[in-house]
């Protein structure tokens, strides 16, 4: 999941198909659709065109629409005084609105009580009634903010973090998390039927369909969090009177969601460790004294020094103890600058590696140009199936270690592999190679491609450390496969793919379709792009030229990050 792969526009928006069919048909006075090009409303048709750009790395589906208008018309005079009547609310319109069910990127599904039309608010939640008023109109739905609750939502709880309402992190900490669960199972579902073109008639389909695998670990989840410091800190509109004088004081924290340049400041996070947040109360009890002179990088004036911090968990091998990685990204290498907090943390039993990026560009990003070690070692080690693995600074790695335990067993069950060391496996989109690897010891031989240089030398650096010979890392871009893509390895018998979010490239899935390996294993972090694959190496398409040749034999969705919208998804696919 660590290569950044283009995004392909979704063929249909699929929850509002289902929230379409119940619309009313035929109150009095009578309703009539008809298509108008000058009007807008619920989709007709959605583009399928495969995006080119390389960098693309976006969730939100590319929509082109048809649209549909009504015209009301009284019994008696249905073929004179036509009028249409629009089919959303205008900009700045407020409604009051009942969440039906979560959605894309977890928002709020509902829809206006008059005509049916699809608004998605976000941090509404199943069961709440409420106020919203209209931000943002899209081409087949618009979108809201939300005013005030008149109800709250059913299934609540009170969400531990104070943080919670506001922060970008955790946005439904105050839904039950076997509602949380249900609402994620019933979105895989839905998106395999109305995406992947899978029926619900089919009689297999309950058995494909497993039940979510639960996450057991609901808190403290998290081996990394990234921090940003900012000039000033952002505070809620309701809190801005009582605090004001709290918005010009330095911010450490997360972006407030939808907001690259302002910051909420954090002091304890719940998705991390109970080490890791004693190392962020630490940063946070001194890096303002302007005693330190530490300036916090301004990403409109780009001035200032520090930029972010990031603290990275993992396990001793011999132990089994914690250790913890602090990594600050800077804008330029001032050592001298970083000695204060470098001396306060290295006193913590944990903290086992202190890191320096150096980021000279004006963006966000915080993998740096240039690293340093302050203090320690490089790397510090997580185990995961019996097997060791070095973690640096920049590595990918699952983010929920413990979790990630389950999710790879259950690709190992997939996968089928017969023990006796006959099998190739080639494993796309490898990152430091954590699945092949945990494979590698039951199969001939793993063949894993990587875009990221930095990724492929890990890899290679984790087989060589747990004593595995047989596997083989290339880096390589899965977005640009050409004709000879295949002859540096032999025939794999199955082939594992855990693409990032946007999928898998059309270019990839006609390679997948040719090769024809009698078993795939799709291991996904966004169940639409997920089943729109699933349709293409199932069921094909006339559109893509594709000619589908695998059957779909089950489809596990694993929660990996409570309390946000993220699912993953382990499919097996056979060939026929």
């Amino acid at each position: 999941m660590a290569a950044i792969m283009p995004n392909f526009g979704l063929r249909q928006l699929p929850l509002l198909n289902k929230f379409r069919s119940t619309l009313p048909t035929s109150p009095a006075p009578s309703l009539y659709l008809y298509r108008s090009s000058s009007s807008m409303s619920l989709p007709v048709a959605v583009s399928s065109n495969v995006s080119s750009s390389s960098n693309e790395d976006s969730e939100e589906p590319k929509l082109n629409t048809g649209t549909l208008s009504i015209t009301i018309e009284e019994p008696d005079n249905r073929n004179k005084n036509k009028k249409a009547k629009p089919f959303f609310p205008k900009r700045g319109e407020t409604l009051e609105l009942v969440c039906e069910s979560l959605a894309f990127k977890g928002k709020g599904l509902c829809k206006v009580e008059e005509t049916g039309y699809i608004v998605m608010c976000d941090r509404a939640l199943p069961g709440e009634r409420f106020v919203g008023r209209v931000t943002r109109k899209k081409n087949n739905y618009a979108e809201v903010t939300k005013v005030k609750t008149l109800s709250p939502h059913t299934d609540m709880v009170e969400a531990p973090c104070e943080y919670a309402l506001h922060c970008g992190g955790c946005r439904t900490q105050n839904l039950l998390y076997e509602a949380q669960v249900r609402a994620k199972e019933e979105q895989v579902r839905d998106l395999v039927v109305h995406v992947g073109k899978f029926s619900y008639k089919d009689p297999d389909f309950n058995n494909m369909m497993k039940p979510i695998v639960p996450c057991d670990m609901q808190f403290h989840y998290r081996n990394k969090m990234e921090f940003s410091f900012g000039p000033k800190r952002w505070l809620p509109k309701e809190q801005l009177l009582e605090r004001s004088e709290d918005a010009n004081v330095y911010a450490l924290g997360l972006h407030a969601p939808g907001f690259f340049d302002k910051v909420l400041n954090v002091d304890k996070c719940f998705l991390q460790s109970e080490p890791a947040n004693k190392v962020l109360a630490a940063v946070q009890d001194c890096w303002r004294n302007h005693e330190l002179g530490l300036s916090p990088y301004d990403c409109h004036s780009h001035d200032g020094f520090m930029k972010h911090l990031m603290i990275r968990s993992g396990r001793d091998v011999d132990t089994k103890l914690p250790q913890l990685m602090v990594n600050f990204v800077t804008s330029s290498y001032k050592p001298e600058l970083l000695k204060p907090l470098v001396d306060k943390l290295s006193v913590f039993p944990e903290v086992v590696s202190i890191m320096n990026n150096v980021n000279t560009a004006v963006g966000n990003t915080s993998v740096g140009e240039q690293e340093y070690t302050l203090y320690g070692k490089a790397t510090i080690t997580e185990m995961l199936r019996g097997l060791s693995f070095e973690i640096s600074a920049n590595s990918f790695f699952q983010t929920n270690a413990h979790q990630a335990e389950i999710l790879y067993k259950l690709v190992e069950d997939c996968a089928g592999l017969k023990g006796d060391g006959s099998e190739i496996v080639l494993d796309l989109f490898c990152g430091t190679g954590t699945i092949g690897l945990t494979l590698a010891k039951k199969v001939k031989h793993v063949y894993g491609y990587e875009v990221v240089a930095e990724a492929v030398s890990d890899a290679r650096r984790n087989a060589k450390l747990n004593g595995l010979h047989n596997a083989t890392f290339i880096q390589g871009d899965l977005n640009k496969v050409s004709e000879s893509f295949g002859n540096d390895f032999p025939k794999p018998d199955i082939v594992i793919s855990d693409p990032n979010r946007p999928g898998m490239h059309n270019n990839l899935i006609k390679f997948l379709l040719k090769l024809k390996a009698p078993k795939i294993v799709y291991v996904s972090c966004n169940p639409a792009t997920c089943a729109r694959d699933l349709d293409y190496l199932c069921h094909g398409s006339v559109e893509q030229k594709l000619n589908g040749c695998y059957t779909l034999k089950s489809i596990q969705p694993v929660d990996m990050f409570p309390h946000t919208p993220h699912i993953e998804c382990v499919c097996l696919l056979e060939l026929r």
